[in-house]
């Protein structure tokens, strides 16, 4: 058996969330758990890929954020030789999912974040290792190189499969979604840092990867021009949401200009119903207000 991707069958839908399952000598290594409303849907996924839970020996989430690793602990048991892995800055807050819980309620609201990512279960101490990047794991034929990726959020982490040169990148390289070519800015609250994001597109891209495997969703035909892509149109977004923050700064102003500039993209390049479940208009524009105040760009002064 080869890699292969599990869809996680987000809120009941399909091609939103995905996790990937790789062979290497002393088991199988899953990269992603999704949250915890989709635990079900990746144990079946696991089971219809022909793999036994107790075969899972390492489970790597790419950053702590509720669609990628909401679901951690929730499958702690289900998987009983696996060690999870998170990066060192998201490590306690998998342990302790107190802070992580109340910051997902504050960006969604509290019942529509509970309905989402549902109960998140702490992660054992004695059971997840804290990577900060340039680690590397046996695979099937190559390793799994840890990358790491900091912009989207200070724990994100990419993963490099060395033996198909596949590039794991979580929401380091936006959402596109199976079936278009619609790129799709993942940039949200609270520690956005837009200048860490184009360093880390640029460490992705030194890998050279021959194949680009996103976590919303699956593997992209293009994903070298993906990532080269990625930087202009979060730059594009970027000088929009600060036109409109500087004009008034005020999130739902933001997020109406950037809903009518990616709407009046390109025919064959415009945005799925499915992008705005996974990666808002509104979480962007939260995103991106909040950098800009913390950065000091919309002062009287700023240029």
């Amino acid at each position: 058996m080869g890699r292969q991707v599990v869809d996680l069958d987000f809120r009941d839908t399909e091609g939103l969330v995905a996790s990937y399952l790789l062979p290497g000598p002393e088991g199988w290594t899953l990269v992603e758990t999704g949250p915890s409303t989709c635990r079900e849907a990746l144990l079946e996924g696991v089971s219809r890929a022909g793999v036994a839970p107790k075969d899972v020996r390492r489970v790597f989430v790419t950053h702590v954020h509720l669609d990628h690793a909401g679901g951690m602990g929730a499958v702690v048991e289900a998987f009983p030789h696996a060690t999870f892995y998170a990066h060192e800055l998201g490590v306690p807050h998998l342990v302790d999912p107190t802070r992580l819980v109340a910051s997902a309620r504050r960006a969604w609201g509290e019942a529509a974040s509970d309905q989402l990512w549902g109960a998140i279960p702490p992660v054992p101490a004695a059971r997840i290792v804290a990577l900060h990047g340039g680690e590397r794991f046996p695979l099937d034929r190559g390793e799994l190189e840890v990358i790491a990726t900091p912009g989207h959020a200070r724990h994100h982490l990419a993963y490099f499969d060395t033996a198909t040169r596949g590039l794991f990148t979580g929401d380091g390289a936006g959402v596109r979604l199976e079936h278009s070519s619609h790129l799709r800015p993942a940039v949200p609250p609270p520690d956005l840092d837009l200048e860490a994001l184009f360093t880390s597109l640029e460490a992705m891209r030194k890998t050279e990867p021959k194949l680009v495997l996103f976590s919303h969703f699956g593997p992209s035909p293009d994903g070298a021009d993906d990532l080269r892509r990625y930087r202009t149109i979060v730059e594009q977004w970027r000088d929009v949401a600060l036109a409109a923050a500087r004009e008034r700064p005020d999130v739902d102003f933001i997020t109406s200009r950037l809903k009518s500039f990616d709407e009046a993209g390109p025919a064959g390049d415009r945005p799925s119903e499915g992008e705005s479940i996974i990666s808002s208009y509104r979480l962007a524009a939260q995103g991106f207000l909040r950098y800009f105040e913390t950065r000091g760009l919309l002062g009287r002064d700023a240029t």
